[in-house]
Protein backbone atom coordinates (compact mmCIF):
# COMPACT_ATOMS: atom_id res chain seq x y z
CA UNK A 1 0.00 0.00 0.00
CA UNK A 2 0.95 3.58 -1.00
CA UNK A 3 0.35 6.47 1.47
CA UNK A 4 0.18 10.38 0.47
CA UNK A 5 1.17 12.92 3.72
CA UNK A 6 -0.80 16.20 3.73
CA UNK A 7 1.52 19.23 5.17
CA UNK A 8 4.16 16.30 5.37
CA UNK A 9 6.35 18.65 6.64
CA UNK A 10 10.34 17.53 7.31
CA UNK A 11 8.91 13.77 7.74
CA UNK A 12 7.87 13.18 11.32
CA UNK A 13 4.89 10.75 9.86
CA UNK A 14 6.44 9.49 7.25
CA UNK A 15 9.86 7.95 9.01
CA UNK A 16 7.19 5.14 9.65
CA UNK A 17 5.68 5.22 6.64
CA UNK A 18 7.57 6.47 3.83
CA UNK A 19 4.45 8.58 2.73
CA UNK A 20 5.04 10.61 -0.52
CA UNK A 21 4.82 13.81 1.94
CA UNK A 22 3.13 17.16 -0.04
CA UNK A 23 4.73 20.49 1.70
CA UNK A 24 4.90 23.97 0.61
CA UNK A 25 7.97 25.17 2.87
CA UNK A 26 11.09 25.20 0.73
CA UNK A 27 13.18 24.43 3.97
CA UNK A 28 11.21 21.57 4.99
CA UNK A 29 11.39 19.82 1.62
CA UNK A 30 15.21 20.37 1.77
CA UNK A 31 15.34 18.39 5.06
CA UNK A 32 12.79 15.97 3.39
CA UNK A 33 14.77 15.88 0.26
CA UNK A 34 18.01 15.17 2.16
CA UNK A 35 15.92 11.88 4.51
CA UNK A 36 15.44 10.32 0.93
CA UNK A 37 11.25 11.21 1.43
CA UNK A 38 9.32 11.01 -1.51
CA UNK A 39 8.57 14.69 -1.79
CA UNK A 40 6.04 16.60 -3.44
CA UNK A 41 6.78 20.79 -3.16
CA UNK A 42 3.37 22.44 -3.44
CA UNK A 43 -0.12 23.10 -1.79
CA UNK A 44 -2.58 20.70 -0.92
CA UNK A 45 -5.12 22.76 -1.79
CA UNK A 46 -3.49 22.60 -5.34
CA UNK A 47 -3.93 18.50 -5.13
CA UNK A 48 -6.49 15.88 -4.64
CA UNK A 49 -6.74 12.10 -4.30
CA UNK A 50 -6.59 12.05 -8.30
CA UNK A 51 -3.56 13.16 -8.38
CA UNK A 52 -2.30 10.09 -5.83
CA UNK A 53 -3.93 7.15 -7.52
CA UNK A 54 -2.00 4.98 -5.75
CA UNK A 55 -1.95 5.99 -2.41
CA UNK A 56 -4.58 3.72 -0.15
CA UNK A 57 -3.62 5.30 3.05
CA UNK A 58 -3.95 9.35 3.88
CA UNK A 59 -2.11 11.01 6.88
CA UNK A 60 -1.87 14.78 7.64
CA UNK A 61 -1.23 17.37 10.32
CA UNK A 62 -2.60 20.36 9.31
CA UNK A 63 -0.75 23.07 10.58
CA UNK A 64 -1.41 24.40 14.31
CA UNK A 65 -0.34 27.59 14.69
CA UNK A 66 -3.98 29.36 14.96
CA UNK A 67 -4.65 26.56 17.63
CA UNK A 68 -2.39 26.25 19.76
CA UNK A 69 -2.30 28.11 22.80
CA UNK A 70 1.45 29.80 22.05
CA UNK A 71 -0.27 31.50 19.11
CA UNK A 72 -2.86 34.32 18.64
CA UNK A 73 -6.03 31.80 19.11
CA UNK A 74 -8.26 33.04 15.68
CA UNK A 75 -8.13 29.23 14.71
CA UNK A 76 -9.49 28.50 18.97
CA UNK A 77 -12.36 30.97 17.70
CA UNK A 78 -13.64 29.74 14.57
CA UNK A 79 -14.21 26.17 15.99
CA UNK A 80 -17.76 26.20 15.47
CA UNK A 81 -17.58 27.85 11.82
CA UNK A 82 -15.08 24.73 11.30
CA UNK A 83 -17.11 22.16 12.33
CA UNK A 84 -20.14 24.19 10.37
CA UNK A 85 -18.33 24.00 7.20
CA UNK A 86 -16.39 20.23 7.43
CA UNK A 87 -20.76 19.52 8.24
CA UNK A 88 -21.56 21.26 4.69
CA UNK A 89 -18.31 19.27 2.88
CA UNK A 90 -19.84 16.20 3.89
CA UNK A 91 -23.32 17.01 2.67
CA UNK A 92 -21.33 17.67 -0.69
CA UNK A 93 -22.35 21.73 0.05
CA UNK A 94 -20.69 24.22 -1.53
CA UNK A 95 -18.19 25.72 1.34
CA UNK A 96 -18.61 29.80 1.66
CA UNK A 97 -16.87 30.46 5.11
CA UNK A 98 -13.93 32.53 5.56
CA UNK A 99 -11.43 32.63 7.76
CA UNK A 100 -9.79 35.10 9.65
CA UNK A 101 -7.03 33.26 9.30
CA UNK A 102 -5.81 31.17 5.70
CA UNK A 103 -4.00 28.67 7.80
CA UNK A 104 -7.21 27.68 9.54
CA UNK A 105 -9.39 26.08 6.89
CA UNK A 106 -6.23 24.19 5.95
CA UNK A 107 -7.80 22.03 8.89
CA UNK A 108 -10.35 20.92 6.46
CA UNK A 109 -8.38 19.75 4.03
CA UNK A 110 -8.15 16.16 4.87
CA UNK A 111 -11.69 15.88 5.20
CA UNK A 112 -11.88 17.37 1.25
CA UNK A 113 -9.19 14.56 0.51
CA UNK A 114 -11.14 12.14 2.02
CA UNK A 115 -14.35 12.48 0.99
CA UNK A 116 -12.66 13.03 -2.66
CA UNK A 117 -12.35 9.74 -2.56
CA UNK A 118 -14.64 7.93 -2.01
CA UNK A 119 -17.01 9.91 -4.13
CA UNK A 120 -14.27 8.46 -6.91
CA UNK A 121 -14.74 5.36 -5.89
CA UNK A 122 -11.42 4.66 -4.35
CA UNK A 123 -11.71 5.77 -0.45
CA UNK A 124 -8.81 5.50 1.71
CA UNK A 125 -8.27 1.94 3.18
CA UNK A 126 -6.77 4.06 6.36
CA UNK A 127 -6.98 8.11 7.75
CA UNK A 128 -4.00 9.43 10.22
CA UNK A 129 -4.79 12.93 11.23
CA UNK A 130 -2.90 14.45 14.49
CA UNK A 131 -3.11 18.18 15.47
CA UNK A 132 -2.80 20.33 18.62
CA UNK A 133 -5.32 19.38 21.22
CA UNK A 134 -7.32 22.26 21.12
CA UNK A 135 -8.52 20.55 17.68
CA UNK A 136 -10.16 17.49 19.36
CA UNK A 137 -13.75 18.88 18.64
CA UNK A 138 -13.10 18.76 15.08
CA UNK A 139 -11.48 15.46 15.10
CA UNK A 140 -15.03 14.57 17.17
CA UNK A 141 -17.19 16.05 14.13
CA UNK A 142 -14.90 14.33 11.56
CA UNK A 143 -15.65 10.86 13.11
CA UNK A 144 -19.10 11.29 12.76
CA UNK A 145 -19.00 12.30 9.06
CA UNK A 146 -16.64 9.38 8.37
CA UNK A 147 -18.93 6.61 10.27
CA UNK A 148 -21.48 7.74 8.14
CA UNK A 149 -19.00 6.95 4.98
CA UNK A 150 -18.45 3.77 6.43
CA UNK A 151 -15.31 4.16 8.76
CA UNK A 152 -14.71 3.00 11.92
CA UNK A 153 -13.13 5.99 13.55
CA UNK A 154 -11.10 6.47 17.16
CA UNK A 155 -10.33 9.98 18.45
CA UNK A 156 -8.36 11.29 21.19
CA UNK A 157 -5.90 13.28 23.17
CA UNK A 158 -3.06 11.41 23.56
CA UNK A 159 0.19 12.05 25.83
CA UNK A 160 4.12 11.98 23.77
CA UNK A 161 5.78 10.55 26.54
CA UNK A 162 3.47 7.46 27.27
CA UNK A 163 5.25 6.22 23.64
CA UNK A 164 8.80 6.32 24.46
CA UNK A 165 9.34 10.30 23.58
CA UNK A 166 11.30 12.62 25.60
CA UNK A 167 9.03 15.01 25.94
CA UNK A 168 5.62 15.84 27.43
CA UNK A 169 3.83 17.02 23.85
CA UNK A 170 -0.05 16.06 24.07
CA UNK A 171 -1.41 15.56 20.18
CA UNK A 172 -5.09 15.32 19.36
CA UNK A 173 -4.94 12.74 17.09
CA UNK A 174 -7.77 10.61 14.84
CA UNK A 175 -7.39 6.90 13.54
CA UNK A 176 -9.78 5.73 10.79
CA UNK A 177 -10.06 2.59 9.05
CA UNK A 178 -13.05 0.63 6.21
CA UNK A 179 -11.75 -2.99 7.36
CA UNK A 180 -12.88 -3.02 10.52
CA UNK A 181 -12.91 -1.65 14.54
CA UNK A 182 -9.72 0.77 15.54
CA UNK A 183 -8.69 1.57 19.22
CA UNK A 184 -6.30 4.52 20.05
CA UNK A 185 -2.50 3.05 21.58
CA UNK A 186 -2.28 1.44 24.87
CA UNK A 187 0.41 3.85 25.99
CA UNK A 188 3.80 1.75 26.32
CA UNK A 189 4.81 4.56 29.48
CA UNK A 190 4.16 6.18 32.36
CA UNK A 191 2.86 9.42 32.45
CA UNK A 192 4.95 12.38 33.21
CA UNK A 193 3.78 14.63 36.73
CA UNK A 194 6.00 16.94 37.71
CA UNK A 195 7.52 15.71 41.18
CA UNK A 196 6.63 11.81 40.84
CA UNK A 197 9.78 9.71 40.64
CA UNK A 198 10.72 7.79 37.11
CA UNK A 199 10.37 4.59 39.04
CA UNK A 200 7.14 5.27 40.11
CA UNK A 201 3.81 4.22 39.01
CA UNK A 202 2.06 1.78 36.84
CA UNK A 203 4.31 -1.71 37.14
CA UNK A 204 3.26 -3.05 34.07
CA UNK A 205 4.13 0.40 31.95
CA UNK A 206 8.07 1.45 31.14
CA UNK A 207 8.81 4.64 32.95
CA UNK A 208 9.06 7.72 31.03
CA UNK A 209 12.30 8.99 29.11
CA UNK A 210 14.43 11.36 30.72
CA UNK A 211 15.95 14.47 28.74
CA UNK A 212 19.53 13.28 30.28
CA UNK A 213 18.72 9.69 28.56
CA UNK A 214 18.89 10.98 24.81
CA UNK A 215 21.09 13.41 24.77
CA UNK A 216 24.84 12.79 25.26
CA UNK A 217 25.69 15.85 27.61
CA UNK A 218 28.71 15.42 29.91
CA UNK A 219 26.64 16.88 33.19
CA UNK A 220 23.25 17.08 34.58
CA UNK A 221 21.20 20.23 33.25
CA UNK A 222 18.48 22.53 33.70
CA UNK A 223 16.05 24.09 30.63
CA UNK A 224 14.69 27.16 31.33
CA UNK A 225 12.02 27.62 28.67
CA UNK A 226 11.46 30.42 25.85
CA UNK A 227 8.16 31.18 25.93
CA UNK A 228 5.40 31.58 29.35
CA UNK A 229 3.75 28.86 30.50
CA UNK A 230 -0.10 29.28 30.97
CA UNK A 231 -0.22 32.32 28.91
CA UNK A 232 1.86 34.47 31.38
CA UNK A 233 5.65 35.19 29.84
CA UNK A 234 6.60 35.90 33.35
CA UNK A 235 6.32 32.04 34.28
CA UNK A 236 9.04 30.83 32.61
CA UNK A 237 9.06 26.24 32.85
CA UNK A 238 11.98 24.87 34.41
CA UNK A 239 12.76 21.18 33.43
CA UNK A 240 16.43 19.18 34.81
CA UNK A 241 17.89 16.40 32.63
CA UNK A 242 16.65 14.08 34.52
CA UNK A 243 13.00 14.69 33.71
CA UNK A 244 11.36 14.89 30.22
CA UNK A 245 11.75 18.53 27.68
CA UNK A 246 8.46 20.11 27.46
CA UNK A 247 6.42 20.41 24.55
CA UNK A 248 9.03 21.26 21.87
CA UNK A 249 8.58 24.51 19.76
CA UNK A 250 9.68 26.10 17.26
CA UNK A 251 11.39 28.21 19.68
CA UNK A 252 13.23 25.40 21.11
CA UNK A 253 16.73 26.80 20.95
CA UNK A 254 16.35 29.86 22.26
CA UNK A 255 15.94 27.83 25.92
CA UNK A 256 18.57 28.74 28.13
CA UNK A 257 20.22 26.12 29.68
CA UNK A 258 22.61 26.19 32.58
CA UNK A 259 24.28 23.42 34.60
CA UNK A 260 23.24 22.50 38.42
CA UNK A 261 25.14 25.06 39.93
CA UNK A 262 23.73 27.71 37.31
CA UNK A 263 26.26 27.71 34.85
CA UNK A 264 25.32 28.70 31.32
CA UNK A 265 25.80 25.53 28.95
CA UNK A 266 25.52 25.17 25.31
CA UNK A 267 22.20 25.90 23.52
CA UNK A 268 20.23 22.67 22.10
CA UNK A 269 21.67 22.01 18.68
CA UNK A 270 19.15 20.67 15.67
CA UNK A 271 20.09 17.43 16.78
CA UNK A 272 19.65 17.71 20.26
CA UNK A 273 16.05 19.24 19.51
CA UNK A 274 15.31 16.42 16.94
CA UNK A 275 16.09 13.83 19.59
CA UNK A 276 13.76 15.32 21.75
CA UNK A 277 11.28 14.72 19.02
CA UNK A 278 12.66 11.01 18.71
CA UNK A 279 14.10 11.77 15.30
CA UNK A 280 17.13 9.55 14.53
CA UNK A 281 20.12 11.90 15.91
CA UNK A 282 22.08 12.13 12.33
CA UNK A 283 18.29 13.15 10.55
CA UNK A 284 20.04 15.53 7.91
CA UNK A 285 18.19 19.00 8.74
CA UNK A 286 18.27 20.93 6.03
CA UNK A 287 17.70 24.36 4.64
CA UNK A 288 16.47 27.71 7.06
CA UNK A 289 14.29 27.44 10.10
CA UNK A 290 15.06 24.49 11.23
CA UNK A 291 14.53 24.87 14.70
CA UNK A 292 10.64 25.70 13.58
CA UNK A 293 10.42 22.42 11.32
CA UNK A 294 11.65 20.34 14.18
CA UNK A 295 8.59 22.10 16.79
CA UNK A 296 6.05 21.65 13.81
CA UNK A 297 6.99 17.83 13.32
CA UNK A 298 4.97 15.01 14.30
CA UNK A 299 7.15 12.98 16.86
CA UNK A 300 8.43 9.82 14.90
CA UNK A 301 7.75 7.96 17.63
CA UNK A 302 4.27 8.42 17.68
CA UNK A 303 4.09 8.13 14.46
CA UNK A 304 4.75 4.86 14.50
CA UNK A 305 2.66 3.45 16.83
CA UNK A 306 -0.71 5.61 15.12
CA UNK A 307 0.55 3.63 11.96
CA UNK A 308 0.47 0.40 14.05
CA UNK A 309 -2.80 1.01 15.48
CA UNK A 310 -4.57 0.98 12.06
CA UNK A 311 -2.61 -1.79 10.99
CA UNK A 312 -3.46 -4.21 14.19
CA UNK A 313 -6.80 -6.11 14.82
CA UNK A 314 -8.38 -4.96 17.91
CA UNK A 315 -9.38 -7.70 20.23
CA UNK A 316 -12.88 -8.28 20.82
CA UNK A 317 -14.07 -7.52 24.69
CA UNK A 318 -14.81 -11.17 25.45
CA UNK A 319 -11.06 -11.89 24.70
CA UNK A 320 -10.20 -9.12 26.94
CA UNK A 321 -12.37 -10.30 29.72
CA UNK A 322 -11.18 -13.79 28.84
CA UNK A 323 -7.44 -12.49 28.97
CA UNK A 324 -8.09 -10.76 32.33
Amino acid sequence: MASVDLFAGPGGIDLADRAIGIEWDANAVATRVAAGLPTVHGDVRDYGPADFPEATRLTGGPPCQTFTVAGAGSGRTALDGIVSAARSMAARQRVSHVFEDDRTGLVLEPLRWALAAVDMGRPYETILLEQVQQVQQVWDEYALLLAAEGYHVATGVLRTEQYGVPQTRRRSVLLARLAGPVVLPAPTHRPYRKGVSQAEGDPGLLPWVSMGEVLDRPVPFEVISNYGTGGDPKNRGRRTSFEPAATVTGKVSRCRIVDLGGVEQPRFSHAEAGLLQSFPADYPWSGKDVAQQIGNACPPLLARVLHGALSATPKPASALLTAA
